[in-house]
């Protein structure tokens, strides 16, 4: 991994706890599925970790990150509670979208995530917006838009490129290309998969990282993010990693053809999770007692968040569309 000198040591536990209260809480989502005790469609984020992890390590409050319909990862990173994560899953008034937006519509304005979309791309735009917003008003905050490798299939994700380097606008865009659009491979849907390359069409920059490597996803994030807010513009960062279950839900898709056993064993060796956690343990960063409580910590906060949502009211069906419109 990349060396662990230039990061600060508090940063590194915060993505190593980050990574793991991910990790852990999506194991706890899983099990709860296959049992029907959650039945919104989950997408669950395992496998990619680091990413959300290393790009929200470099990030403020006051920075806002659009999420996708994988979203839990992105919610936990910015700092969101598991109390209100867990009980949106349950469609319970006290989620963080007070129980109307499930999984795919995570809000939580408060850590600066303003919203998720279901839409493919969707982030893209909304993310241009909030970063001409914070141009006009002058601040220095940055909009970073999470999106998969299929939001490169749309429109409206080259026309957002060129509008924001035009612009010079603070965004950051991140790629999780986990090689799969959907179903299909990323080879079958584009000519040329090379993502970040086509960044140099809009004259910004772009770059492909591991995004399994946290210290990698933390370090380029860092740049890009100290570049817009110094007006130099966007940059487009694409972190290849891999989801270790299927699209939506629990099982790993193996059974219905889609991918290779020997693919998916391939990508769990290069597990985020565990390349830091040894990484920190080997520079001491980190110790083996350190790593234990941690874990029991995380445990106990995702039991005390199953049963809030448990516990939790549902929301009043008659203000169903009462937030929808004004």
């Amino acid at each position: 991994m990349t060396d662990t000198q230039a990061v600060p040591r508090a940063t590194l536990k915060k993505m190593y706890a980050a990574m793991l209260r991910i990790r852990r809480f999506e194991e706890k989502v899983a099990r709860l599925i296959s049992l029907n005790e959650i039945i919104c469609p989950c997408h669950l984020y395992i496998g990619q970790e680091a990413v959300a992890a290393g790009v929200c390590a470099n990030l403020r409050q006051d920075d806002w990150v659009f999420s996708t319909h994988r979203s839990h990862g992105h919610y936990i990173a910015k700092g969101g509670g598991l109390k209100g994560l867990m009980a949106e899953l349950y469609g319970k008034a006290d989620g963080c979208s007070g129980g109307y937006g499930g999984s795919m519509h995570l809000a939580a304005p408060e850590i600066g995530l303003p919203g998720s979309s279901a839409i493919v791309a969707g982030t893209v735009p909304l993310a241009a917006g909030a970063a001409l917003a914070f141009s006009l008003q002058k601040k220095d905050s940055v909009a970073v838009a999470f999106f998969g490798d299929g939001a490169v299939d749309e429109g409206v994700w080259y026309e957002t490129l060129n509008f924001a380097s035009l612009k010079k606008l603070p965004v950051i865009f991140i790629c999780e290309n986990n090689l799969y659009s959907t179903h299909m491979p990323l080879s079958a849907c584009l000519a040329d998969t090379a993502i970040a390359k086509k960044a140099a069409a809009f004259g910004m920059p772009g770059v492909c990282i591991d995004g399994n490597n946290a210290f990698e996803v933390y370090n380029t994030t860092q740049k890009a993010v100290a570049d817009a807010r110094r007006g130099k513009g966007p940059a487009l960062i694409e972190c290849l990693t891999y989801r270790w279950l299927g699209h939506v839900g629990p099982n790993d898709d193996l059974d219905k053809g889609l991918r290779g056993k020997k693919e998916v064993r391939a990508w769990m060796r290069k597990d985020p999770v565990n390349r830091l956690e040894t990484e920190l343990l080997k520079q001491r960063v980190i110790s083996p007692d350190y790593k234990d409580k941690l874990a029991r910590e995380i445990d106990a906060e995702i039991a005390a968040a199953y049963a809030f949502a448990q516990a939790a009211p549902y929301p009043d069906v008659k203000q169903a569309v009462g937030r929808v419109f004004k």
